[in-house]
């Protein structure tokens, strides 16, 4: 998006990509399909030391700016759900066409299998060294931007070369750490989890900063899904995550009507009704499932509620950046002009996308920041 918008305004640029091909990361989002924006995209959705950060980006380029530039370039849009935007074609392959093509056609150099190795400071701009067709090479320019990436996903290529360059040119950085992650369970609950590997629920999953209405999965190591991937980005070591396993409903008034209407029928009849029989055979370690509405007494009603809706989990911790999605932290906030994304201390030198202290919700949030961070660069260099 860089290079593009660069193009447009008549500047030059190389750029150096790892990978044999770009856009690797674009080509796995939303399961291949690519949700490339989201139509509720505002600065409450991103995680940042600067909360107000995000928002000279956001202003100078928005999810309508995102929208009308694809569809100019034949990408028509669909929305899915919370307002995930996809290609209609469902291919991600089209995004990353859109800018090869646009590269191409205004002479935006884009070299592959080219891995940077150091980037210094020199007169007058910056030495970049780098790996190409098995050579060492150099390369001098006035201006430099570093869009890398964050950690995740290493067998992708994905490393810590922006923060490395940051930190040896003197810049700090905010802690960093694997976001929209699955979250591990591990001792003695393991095993009830492992029995509903596979199954996924509508649910409500909170903490005492935020809370997501979306699916949960379970898995034989923990819990997945959207739901748990949006609250990893605000877990940390050694806290708990409440469940809501029933959000849209309350289930003392649903065993209410059911007491009234047939009060004979087991509990996990009931519970078969809400949600899948294995899941509701699973909660039989925790509820009195066998027991017939009409029977169950104070306690048991208040340990059923205590358990549909209040389901306390305190995660082992996460599986890291190799399932991550994104990466929380990065080059901190501080340093560079929320206007260009210019590094104060550093004329010249830019940090834009996930490298950068910005870390979005799921559902295309990221890329939206990405497309942002690329056009507001662009018009500075």
């Amino acid at each position: 998006m860089c290079a593009v918008q660069a193009g447009f305004l008549g500047k030059r640029t190389l750029i150096l990509e790892k990978a044999d091909k770009p856009g690797a990361k674009i080509l796995i989002s939303g399961g291949g399909r690519c949700n490339y924006t989201n139509l509720y995209t505002s600065p409450q959705q991103f995680i940042s030391a600067n909360e107000h950060f995000c928002k000279s980006a956001f202003s100078q380029w928005t999810v309508d700016d995102t929208i009308s530039f694809f569809e100019t370039y034949g990408i028509e849009g669909k929305e899915k759900t919370l307002g995930q935007l996809f290609p209609v074609s469902d291919k991600a392959k089209d995004i990353v066409n859109v800018f090869v093509t646009l590269c191409h056609d205004m002479e935006q150099q884009i070299w592959c299998d080219t891995e940077v190795k150091s980037v210094e400071q020199i007169p007058g701009g910056f030495s970049v060294t780098f790996e190409r067709d098995g050579k060492m090479e150099r390369l001098e320019a006035a201006k430099v931007v570093i869009a890398s990436g964050g950690l995740p996903i290493a067998k992708m290529g994905a490393t810590d070369f922006g923060l490395r360059t940051a930190r040896k040119l003197g810049l700090t950085l905010t802690e960093t750490a694997p976001a929209l992650v699955p979250l591990t369970i591990t001792g003695k609950d393991q095993e009830w989890y492992e029995q509903l590997s596979g199954n996924s629920i509508f649910c409500g999953v909170s903490n005492d900063e935020i809370s997501f209405e979306e699916n949960i999965l379970f898995t034989h190591w923990g819990l997945s899904g959207p739901a748990i991937l949006q609250i990893s980005s605000y877990w940390r070591p050694g806290q708990s995550i409440e469940l809501d396993m029933l959000p849209n409903h309350n289930i003392l008034e649903l065993i209410e009507t059911e007491r009234l209407q047939n009060g004979k029928r087991p509990l996990g009849g009931l519970l078969a009704h809400l949600y899948t029989r294995k899941f509701a055979d699973a909660l039989s370690k925790y509820l009195p499932i066998e027991k017939n509405i009409s029977s169950l007494t104070k306690q048991d009603m208040e340990t059923i509620n205590n358990l549909i809706h209040h389901f306390k989990v305190k995660p082992a911790g996460d599986k890291g950046y190799d399932k991550a999605e994104v990466m929380r932290g990065g080059v901190a906030t501080n340093e560079l002009s929320s206007k260009t994304l210019e590094a104060k201390k550093i004329p010249g030198l830019y940090f834009g996308g996930e490298c950068v202290d910005v870390t979005g919700w799921l559902g295309g949030y990221n890329f939206q920041w990405a497309w942002a961070c690329g056009f507001v660069i662009a018009q500075s260099l």
